[in-house]
């Protein structure tokens, strides 16, 4: 149970300010997250490490010298926005290039992903570095593949402390990956976290079960056993850390004992003294532990065991000085340590171009819609909830509410400002992908984008442009996302609906006729989505985080398919009216 919040939409930001005023003399609020206090020192690479918010003290608690230089901190288990991830590197990089990482998710892959082209585009080096340590969410061969859990912990110091020593943006990036495939991680949870503000946790345990391979966003686990005794739960937890060898064979190691959120210290103690007494056993050194809460899942009850592998060059950087707030190893962290900031990058509002008189009065028609969607998805918040969590962490309705209301308020802006078609669509596309955060998040704030190109704010939005927009908008969904039909994400029901309004201006549908016509043709392709999306529930997850527990999706259709088909079924309903 969370307890103590004040608005849950808000709880990660004020978590975060709380977070900088415990620890002013170390952290910098600016947009998206945090950074160090004092500036990277020039041409020192920059370690942003982020993802979303109730993991701490992962990411914002290892910013500090020693380990990173800035933490994007995105809504509660959802990737920060490209455009956070894009001003936390912005405040942190100093002439050396930035190294952005996070745990191996589709959303953060996307987000950080974006972050990077645009930092690119400046002319910054940057480097990806996805960590996937977690055993249970893929096969031997696919380590790269997989998700990250607490292997964060280990991976990033080695980063940060690699930096810390002189390395380029190279040779950091080169140890950093090296880290992460040295590094193999298994979870357990005894019973789920829950939300703040929700009546209930995002997923149970049955009472006397134990649910192994967990995610660290509530995602459920790969397997139910007894409630083990602590010396079977260590067993349990090294034989499966060791079940394969990674690509560093060594006999020391790093280890670390993880608590994610209930399981306290002591208990932690009592496990860690048979996991000790194993891993001796199985003929491994185990150089400085690290037993405690480092990446945790609100208040989830359950705990995990990382073993990164050492050869003597990442045993050096593991043992080196590190000052975050929520880790300390070591002395005085050496080296430059940078000067005081004399400003930070701050993000403005993008300018409103001049629009024409029937362009405004189309933007003031693309805000009522804007409007109708965001009362919709409040509507269906808690049952795209309830469809999120049979194989995902059940935050899509929220950050579909959270997504669409900042569209809402994005457009009322250029509306306001007198702006037109093109600018309110990708304005309210922006706010929408940096509010939502995830996935989700980043692909409708590219479709709102890409539909607004279609239109002009010179003249009036016709039919055709509503129709070739919406064409645009699903590619833009393909393109990024990487889905296709079948994979049971929002692609399923999206490109039906994309095939049945190309098939109709093949067909010489005249949609620059009379507004009914582009609303029939958007009210039949709707038809096609609904269709398709109700489908999803017969096939399996393959993608995202749901594909790890693709065979429990069964039975319950996908939630970013249905909340797809239901938009566009209002968006036909609104044009016919």
């Amino acid at each position: 149970m969370t307890y103590l919040f004040d608005d849950p939409k808000t709880f990660p930001h004020d978590a975060v300010e709380g977070l900088v005023a415990a620890h002013p003399e170390g952290l910098l609020r600016v947009h998206g997250g945090v950074v160090r206090a004092r500036r990277t020192p020039a041409g020192q690479p920059a370690l942003v490490v982020g993802g979303g918010s109730g993991h701490y003290p992962a990411f914002a608690g290892w910013v500090g010298p020693g380990f990173a230089h800035g933490a994007p901190c995105g809504n509660i288990f959802s990737s920060p926005s490209s455009d956070q991830v894009y001003s936390v590197a912005k405040n942190a990089e100093n002439g050396g290039g930035v190294i952005l990482g996070f745990g191996h998710y589709a959303g953060d892959v996307l987000h950080f992903g974006v972050a990077a082209e645009k930092l690119r585009a400046e002319g910054i080096d940057v480097r990806i570095v996805a960590v996937s340590d977690d055993v249970a969410s893929g096969a031997k061969g696919e380590h790269r593949d997989r998700r990250g859990i607490a292997g964060d912990l280990p991976v990033f110091k080695i980063a940060g402390a690699a930096i810390q020593a002189g390395a380029d943006l190279a040779e950091a990036e080169r140890l950093t990956w090296k880290a992460n495939d040295a590094t193999r991680s298994l979870g357990v949870a005894f019973d789920g976290c829950t939300l703040p503000g929700a009546e209930d946790a995002l997923f149970h345990v049955p009472e006397g079960r134990m649910a192994i391979g967990l995610g660290i966003h509530g995602e459920p686990g790969i397997d139910e056993q007894p409630m083990p005794s602590a010396k079977e739960l260590a067993k349990v937890l090294v034989d499966g850390v060791l079940a394969e060898t990674p690509e560093l064979d060594s006999e020391r190691a790093a280890v670390v004992l993880n608590g994610l959120g209930t399981v306290k210290y002591e208990e932690m103690f009592v496990v860690w003294k048979h996991c000790a007494e194993l891993l001796a056993e199985a003929g491994l050194t185990v150089v400085r532990p690290e037993v405690g809460e480092h990446v945790t899942s609100l208040d989830m009850a359950g705990l995990s065991l990382t073993v990164m592998r050492l050869d003597e060059e990442l045993e050096q950087l593991w043992l080196a000085p590190a000052d975050a707030p929520a880790f300390r190893r070591g002395g005085t962290v050496g080296g430059d340590l940078g000067e005081e900031r004399d400003g930070v990058y701050t993000p403005g509002e993008d300018p409103i171009p001049e629009a024409s008189e029937d362009s405004r009065a189309s933007a003031q028609r693309i805000l009522a819609h804007l409007g109708a969607v965001e009362e919709l998805l409040r509507d269906l918040e808690p049952e795209l909830g309830r469809m999120d969590q049979v194989a995902g962490d059940g935050d899509h309705g929220q950050g579909m509410v959270l997504g669409a209301t900042a569209a809402r308020a994005a457009a009322e802006r250029v509306v306001a400002a007198d702006g037109g078609a093109r600018t309110v669509l990708v304005q309210a596309g922006a706010a929408w992908s940096a509010e939502a955060g995830g996935t989700s998040g980043a692909l409708w704030g590219a479709a709102l984008t890409s539909l607004g190109s279609a239109f002009s704010d010179d003249a009036a939005a016709t039919g055709d442009q509503l129709l070739t927009g919406l064409v645009q908008a699903v590619e833009a969904i393909e393109r990024l996302g990487g889905a296709t039909p079948g994979d049971k994400t929002m692609v399923d029901a999206a490109v039906p609906f994309r095939e049945a309004i190309a098939l109709s201006q093949a067909g010489g549908a005249d949609a620059d006729g009379p507004a009914e016509t582009a609303a029939t043709v958007v009210a039949t392709a709707a038809a096609r989505a609904v269709e398709a999306a109700e489908a999803t529930a017969d096939i399996a997850a393959t993608m995202g985080r749901a594909r790890n527990h693709g065979d429990k999706s069964v039975g319950t259709p996908d939630p970013g398919a249905i909340s797809f088909s239901k938009i566009v079924t209002l968006l036909g309903e609104k044009l016919a009216g």
